[in-house]
C-alpha cells in the first residue's frame, strides 16, 4: 500500500506497513526494534528548547546539498543575530554569517533554509522584513 508524500496515513495504512511480512508467530529476536520512549526522546531532542535555533527539513537538506558545514563559532553568530533580530521586532530575518546567508523565522526560532552567498545565483532575499550581519 503505498502513501502519498505529504499525506498522512490511516491508522490502517500504518498496521499494513507495520505487519507487512511479519509471521504470525512473534518474533522474539527483534533487533532493530525501537521503544516509542528512544523516538519520544530523540523528537525532543531535535526540537530543543524554546531558546534552541532549530533548523528545519528544506534548511537542513539546503545545508547538505550546499556542502555547508558551520562552525560552532558560527552557530553561535548565527543565533546571536537571531535573538538581534527578535529584540528589533523584525519576523522574517536574513542573517549573514560570514559568506553565508540564512533565513529565519524569528517567531518560531528556526532557520528556513540556507546558503553559501558567494556561490548564489542571485543575491535577491524576498519575505523577509530585516537583516542582521553577525
Amino acid at each position: 500500500m503505498k502513501i502519498q508524500a505529504g499525506a498522512m496515513p490511516s491508522i490502517d495504512q500504518l498496521a499494513d506497513q507495520y505487519l507487512k511480512g511479519r509471521n504470525t508467530a512473534p518474533d522474539t529476536t527483534v533487533q532493530d526494534a525501537v521503544s516509542f520512549q528512544e523516538i519520544l526522546n530523540r523528537k525532543q531532542l531535535s526540537a530543543g528548547t524554546p531558546d534552541t535555533l532549530r533548523f528545519s527539513k528544506h534548511a537542513t537538506s539546503r545545508l547538505n546539498d550546499r556542502q555547508i558545514s558551520l562552525t560552532k563559532e558560527q552557530l553561535e553568530r548565527l543565533n546571536e543575530g537571531t535573538q538581534k533580530a527578535g529584540a528589533k521586532g523584525i519576523n522574517e530575518s536574513l542573517v549573514l554569517v560570514d559568506d553565508l546567508a540564512f533565513i529565519v523565522n524569528i517567531k518560531n526560532n528556526t532557520v528556513v533554509t540556507a546558503l553559501d552567498s558567494t556561490k548564489a545565483d542571485e543575491s535577491v532575499y524576498t519575505n523577509i522584513d530585516g537583516a542582521v550581519i553577525a
